[in-house]
């Protein structure tokens, strides 16, 4: 029975055992980071300018689980077009810290909010956003439509998209969904990444750097978070007031 018990608990911990084992995101990590960062209420927040001060600005907003590296490619090309780009890490992902909590429409807006602020960028600027990233720039652009020229959607979230089992259950489940996401999320997005490693990117190294989100502490719950948070709710209203 003792031995039973044993066994129970070591399957309960063990995922929790996992993500304490991950690394820290700390100074050593950072110490290949392209760009800058800047303290935010949350933490530090990572971000990269792309191009000349003089340019028209776009800013782009990554996605759930790829960081701002995502946009290498396109924020070059806008470059070679005169436009001058800053892309940013979401809290949890890329080089930026690692708080815990809910990851609503409110946490990334203010994020991207407080970023611009800090950085000094008062004018309005096209924004661009991909994946989760669509669901966060249409809940900015609804809250703060007087920065916004141009609004770009690549593959929204927020439309209403089966996101899996796994998030279903996540999300229907707390306690038993959380243990599931824990356990076996990396695995299956280890798996996922590497099915598309034949395919011809713009982005360098982009499965290996998508993989590497894993090494580190706070990722996989900062995705669980924002299942729990921004991409269980609907982008409609937003729309809508960006319609009008």
């Amino acid at each position: 029975m003792i031995f039973l018990v044993i066994i129970l608990i070591g399957c309960v911990a063990f995922p929790h055992g996992l993500e304490r084992a991950r690394l820290k995101m700390n100074e050593t990590a950072r110490s290949d980071a392209p760009g800058d960062f800047c303290k935010l209420k949350k933490g530090l927040t990572h971000y990269r300018y792309f191009g000349l001060k003089t340019g028209p600005l776009v800013v782009c907003i990554h996605g759930l689980t790829t960081p701002s590296f995502v946009f290498e490619a396109i924020a070059k090309e806008l470059v070679v077009k005169g436009y001058r780009v800053l892309v940013y890490d979401h809290y949890g992902r890329g080089y930026s810290d690692r708080p815990s909590g809910v990851q609503d429409r409110k946490f990334f807006v203010e994020q991207l909010r407080e970023l611009l602020a800090t950085l000094g960028e008062k004018d309005a600027f096209d924004l661009i956003g991909y994946s989760m990233g669509g669901a966060i720039a249409s809940a900015f652009g609804a809250k703060h439509p007087e920065r916004i020229k141009k609004l770009i959607l690549l593959a929204p979230a927020g439309m209403g998209h089966e996101l899996g089992s796994l998030a279903t259950i996540a999300l229907r489940v707390p306690l038993f969904g959380t243990w599931v996401f824990m356990a076996l999320y990396a695995r299956i997005h280890r798996q996922g990444t590497e099915k598309e490693r034949a395919l011809v990117s713009d982005v360098n190294y982009v499965v290996d750097r998508q993989q590497r989100e894993l090494n580190y502490l706070g990722f996989l719950p900062s995705v669980l978070a924002s299942l729990r948070g921004i991409l269980a709710t609907s982008s409609q209203v937003d729309h809508q007031k960006l319609a009008t």
